[in-house]
C-alpha cells in the first residue's frame, strides 16, 4: 500500500498539510461518485467546463480526507485533511498508476486502434475469465484519466490484465504505455477518427504503436495493409491472422456459414454467433490472442459460444408516430456512444435512424476535439439526422452535417422540438445524467397504461448461446418465433436472432411471417400452418410452407401452376398430430418427382416425449423411423433436404439426435423445457404493472364481482392495472394467484376482472404507483404456471399484444 507521505517523492509537488498519514486505497476524479473514507484520494482536475477544486468543501463534508490539488487552498477549512499541490493533477494520477503497475509481473494485454477496442476487451474478458482471474478497464475507461483509474485496480490475486487505450493527438500514447506496460499488444483497426491530430495515417498508427514498445508480441490482422506496413519494420515478434496465405492463422469463410481456421497443424472450423463484418473481425482478434496464449481450437470455440452482449443497458420502447426509441439515458461517454450506435445499426425494423445526444461530460478532452470525435462516430453509422443538446454541441455545430439540430438545454429541446416531424424511425436517446433525458423519452414514448412486459435481449442471447454450445459445429438452428415470439415480441426478437446469425425462423401463420418481412427480417422463414388463402402471400413475401398432407400439397400445386416454391415436409413418426405417415411415402415421392419445381428445403418430424426420460425409448424409435423415411424421400427425389427432429428439450436431453438442424423454441425464452431441471438458462420476460389505488377494507366487507372476495380481518387492498383481457387468467382468482410487491407476495382477493385485479397488501407498506411483478425475477413463471395447473408456454403466449413490450439489452 502507498501512503500519503510517499506522494512527494512519487509525484513531485509540495505538501500543503498532513493531518494524519494514511494509506491510499481508492482514486477518484468524480465528486459525485467519490466514496467517503480515509483511503480515498481525490484529484482536483481543472477542465474546460468543470473544476474539481469547486467540490473540495463538499467532499470534505462527506468524509474525504486526502486531496491532490493544482492550486493553493485554505488549509484551515480542512483541518483533518491531507493535501498535496502539484503542477498537473492528471500527470500525478498517471505517475501514481504507473508506480502501482510496476509492482506486478502478470501478463497484460494492451489494446489500441480506431474501432472495436472496448468490444475486444470485453470479449477477451468473457472468453478467458473461465481460466484466469482478470482485471480490466471498467466500461470504456480508455482515456488519459480512465486508463490510470483502471490500472489502479490491479491486485496480487489477478493473473491477467486487459486494458484498452485511446488517444486523439500526438504525445498521449507514450504516457498510457508507461501506465499499462502491455506484454501482449492487440491492434484492432485504423480509421479516420482524429485524423486532424496527425500529419498522416502512418503517423497515427506509429503513435498508437508506442503502446507496444516493450510488448513481447503484437497481434493484428494482416489484411490491413497500412497497419502491417507500419508494424513490419519494427523488428518485433508478431502474431497475425487474415485471409492471405502468409499469416499465422489463416481464416477462410466456409460454405456452411462458419470459418475454416488453420494454424500450425491445427485445422478446424469456428462458428460465430453473428454475421456483421465488424463483429467477425473483433472476434478473430480475440481468437488470435487465445491461440497465441496456447489454447486449442476446441477451447476457443467453447469460449466463442459463451460470448454475451457487451455490458450496457439499453431499452427498446415503442414511440409516438410508429417510431421506436432506444432509451440509453443512464450515462454518456465516447465508448458507450460507440456501443449504442452499434446497437442502433443492428435494428432493422425501420430504415430512418435519428440520434438525440447530450454533451459528453468530464471526458478529459478539449471540447473541439470531443465534438469532432462524436461527428466521426455518427458519420460511420449513417444517421439521417443528429440532434445535439448542450452548450458544447451548440458551440461546435459547424462540425456536424447540414440538417442537424442543436439546443442548449433539455428544456429548450422539450419546448421547441416539433415531434410531428418524427415518423417510422428508430431514435437513439442518449444523455449524461445531469441532462435528465428521461424527460425526452417520456415525451417521445407512446403512452399506454402502466402494464409492461420487459424482455431482456441480453438474456435471450445468453440462452441462444447456451443451446448453441450443445450443438455440433455444423448443426443449424431454426428458432420458433410463433405466437408473438412466445409473447415476447416477434420483430425485436427476430431482429436480434438475425444479428446473431441463426439459420431459420419458424412461425405458425403466414401473417406472422409477413410482419417480420415488413420489419426487414431477411432470414428464411418456415410457416407451419399454411392455408389455401395464404399461398399468394407466401410467394409474395418469400415464405416457405410446411406441407403435411396430400390435400394441402394438391392445393399448393394447383395455385403454383408450375411456379417454383421451397417447401418443408412434415412426417408423423409418433406425435399423431400432423404429417405424412410411412404408408404414404411412395405416393408422396411420386408427386414430388413429377413436380420438380418444388424444392424440399427440409424434412422434419416432432418428438412426442423429448422432455421426459421415461419416453427416451419411444423418442429413439421415432428417430429411427424418421431417418429411414426421410432418407427414402430424399433419395427418391434426388435432393438433399436439411433434416431436423429435435425441439428445445431434445437439444438438451438427446444430443445424439441432432441431425442437420434443431428447432429452438421455449428454451430460448429461459423456460426449462425438461422434467429434470436444467441449470444455466436465464429468464427473458418479466411482466409488470402498478398499483392504481389503495383502499382500507373493514373485516366482513365483500370485494369484487359476485362479492367473491371477503375480508376476514381489516386489510389494505390494492387494485392493480391488469386483468384477464391482458392475459392474467381468471384462474388466479380467490387467492390462487400471488403477485410480488416490495419483495413480498400478495394474494389475489376475489375474482380477476377484465382490466383490474385486487390483491391483499396488508403489512407490506405498499403505496399507489408501486411496481407489481406478475412473473419474473423472484416470482418464476414456472411457479406461476404451476399455481393454476398449466405450463409456462400458456402464461407467456396469453400475455396480450396490447401490453407494451420494453426490450432491454443489458450487461450480463
Amino acid at each position: 500500500m502507498i501512503f500519503f507521505s510517499e506522494l512527494p517523492a512519487l509525484l513531485g509537488g509540495s505538501i500543503l498539510q498532513v493531518s494524519q498519514d494514511a494509506g491510499i486505497t481508492l482514486l477518484t476524479l468524480d465528486s459525485r461518485k467519490a466514496i467517503p473514507g480515509k483511503g480515498t484520494l481525490f484529484f482536483a482536475i481543472r477542465g474546460d467546463r468543470h473544476d474539481g477544486h469547486a467540490y473540495l468543501a463538499e467532499l470534505y463534508q462527506r468524509g474525504i480526507r486526502q486531496f491532490v490539488v493544482e492550486q493553493p487552498v485554505v488549509v484551515q477549512a480542512f483541518p483533518e485533511a491531507n493535501i498535496i499541490q502539484v503542477p498537473s493533477a492528471v500527470d500525478s494520477l498517471q505517475r501514481l498508476a504507473a508506480h502501482h503497475r510496476a509492482k506486478f509481473s502478470m501478463p497484460v494485454i494492451g489494446i489500441t486502434g480506431s474501432n472495436g477496442k472496448t468490444i475486444i476487451k470485453e470479449w477477451l474478458f468473457q472468453m478467458l475469465s473461465k481460466y484466469l482471474s482478470i482485471v480490466k478497464n471498467p466500461g470504456s475507461y480508455n482515456s488519459q484519466v480512465g486508463v490510470p483509474l483502471s490500472v489502479w485496480q490491479m491486485q496480487a490475486h489477478h493473473q491477467l490484465g486487459i486494458f484498452e487505450a485511446g488517444i486523439s493527438r500526438p504525445g498521449e500514447m507514450e504516457k498510457l504505455a508507461e501506465i499499462i506496460r502491455p506484454t501482449i499488444g492487440v491492434f484492432s483497426t485504423i480509421g479516420p477518427a482524429h485524423d486532424e491530430g496527425f500529419a498522416s495515417i502512418t503517423d497515427k498508427i506509429q503513435e498508437k504503436l508506442l503502446l507496444f514498445k516493450d510488448a513481447s508480441v503484437i497481434v493484428y490482422c494482416k489484411d490491413h495493409e497500412a497497419i502491417h506496413a507500419a508494424i513490419a519494420p519494427l523488428n518485433k515478434t508478431t502474431f497475425t491472422w487474415g485471409r492471405s496465405a502468409d499469416v499465422d492463422i489463416l481464416v477462410v469463410p466456409a460454405e456452411q456459414g462458419g470459418y475454416a481456421v488453420s494454424y500450425r497443424g491445427q485445422i478446424g472450423e469456428l462458428r460465430l454467433p453473428f454475421a456483421d463484418q465488424a463483429s467477425v473481425e473483433n472476434c478473430f482478434h480475440c481468437v488470435a490472442v487465445m491461440v497465441w496464449m496456447g489454447y486449442k481450437l476446441h477451447q476457443v470455440q467453447e469460449a466463442i459460444n459463451s460470448l454475451r452482449v457487451v455490458p450496457m443497458r439499453l431499452e427498446l420502447k415503442e414511440g409516438i408516430n410508429h417510431c421506436q426509441l432506444i432509451d440509453d439515458t443512464y450515462n454518456n461517454d465516447l465508448g458507450g456512444l460507440e456501443i449504442s450506435l452499434q446497437f442502433l445499426a443492428h435494428q432493422h425494423q425501420r430504415t430512418r435512424k435519428r440520434v438525440i445526444l447530450s454533451d459528453i461530460l468530464e471526458s478529459g478532452l478539449a471540447e473541439a476535439t470531443l465534438a469532432e470525435q462524436v461527428s466521426d462516430l455518427l458519420a460511420k453509422h449513417q444517421i439521417h439526422q443528429f440532434i445535439g443538446v448542450g452548450p458544447m454541441f451548440h458551440a461546435y455545430q459547424q462540425l456536424f452535417p447540414a440538417g442537424s439540430l442543436f439546443y442548449t438545454s433539455t428544456e429548450e429541446f422539450l419546448e421547441r422540438f416539433d415531434t410531428t416531424t418524427l415518423y417510422e424511425e428508430i431514435i437513439l436517446v442518449k444523455g449524461a445524467r445531469p441532462f435528465q433525458f428521461e424527460r425526452i423519452v417520456n415525451q417521445l414514448q407512446r403512452k399506454v397504461h402502466g402494464t409492461v412486459m420487459e424482455v431482456d435481449l441480453g438474456a435471450l442471447v445468453h440462452n441462444l448461446n447456451f443451446f448453441r454450445a450443445r450443438l455440433q459445429p455444423a448443426t443449424k438452428i431454426m428458432v420458433m418465433v410463433k405466437a408473438f415470439a412466445y409473447g415476447s415480441g416477434s420483430n425485436e426478437v427476430a431482429n436480434m436472432l438475425q444479428y446473431h446469425k441463426v439459420d431459420y425462423l419458424g412461425v405458425a401463420y403466414a401473417d406472422e411471417g409477413v410482419e417480420l418481412r415488413r420489419n426487414n427480417i431477411t432470414l428464411p422463414i418456415m410457416v407451419m400452418n399454411p392455408s389455401d388463402e395464404s399461398f399468394a402471400t407466401l410467394l409474395a413475401y418469400n415464405l416457405e410452407p410446411e406441407i403435411y398432407s396430400f390435400r394441402i400439397l394438391a392445393a399448393l400445386l394447383k395455385f403454383l401452376n408450375n411456379k417454383p416454391c421451397r417447401i418443408h415436409l412434415k412426417l408423423d413418426t409418433g406425435m399423431r398430430r400432423l404429417g405424412f405417415e410411412g404408408s404414404e411415402l411412395d405416393e408422396l415421392t411420386a408427386i414430388l418427382k413429377a413436380n420438380p419445381q418444388l424444392t424440399v428445403a427440409t424434412i422434419f418430424s416432432h418428438l412426442a416425449g423429448a422432455d421426459e426420460r421415461e419416453h427416451d425409448d419411444f423418442s429413439h424409435t421415432q428417430a429411427g423411423k424418421f431417418k429411414t423415411w426421410a432418407t427414402a424421400v430424399a433419395d427418391a427425389i434426388g435432393q438433399k433436404p436439411v433434416l431436423h427432429l429435435l425441439n428445445s428439450p431434445g437439444i438438451l436431453r438427446l444430443p445424439e439426435l441432432q441431425m442437420d438442424m434443431v428447432r429452438l423454441g421455449i428454451g430460448l425464452y429461459g423456460i426449462d423445457p425438461t422434467a429434470e431441471g436444467t441449470q444455466g438458462l436465464r429468464s427473458v420476460a418479466t411482466l409488470k404493472t402498478i398499483i392504481s389505488q389503495l383502499k382500507h377494507i373493514r373485516a366482513g366487507e365483500s370485494i369484487g364481482y359476485g362479492r367473491r372476495g371477503r375480508a376476514t380481518a381489516d386489510m389494505t387492498l390494492a387494485t392493480i392495472a391488469i386483468g384477464y383481457a391482458d392475459g392474467f387468467s381468471r384462474a388466479f382468482s380467490r387467492g390462487v394467484g400471488k403477485v410480488l410487491i416490495r419483495g413480498q407476495r400478495a394474494p389475489v382477493i376475489g375474482n380477476v376482472c377484465m382490466d383490474m385485479t385486487m390483491v391483499d397488501v396488508t403489512g407490506i407498506g405498499a403505496r399507489e404507483g408501486d411496481e407489481v411483478i406478475l412473473f419474473g425475477g423472484e416470482l418464476s413463471i414456472q411457479d406461476v404456471a404451476k399455481s393454476i395447473n398449466t405450463i409456462p408456454y400458456e402464461i407467456l403466449t396469453n400475455t396480450r399484444e396490447r401490453i407494451k413490450r420494453i426490450f432491454v439489452a443489458e450487461g450480463i
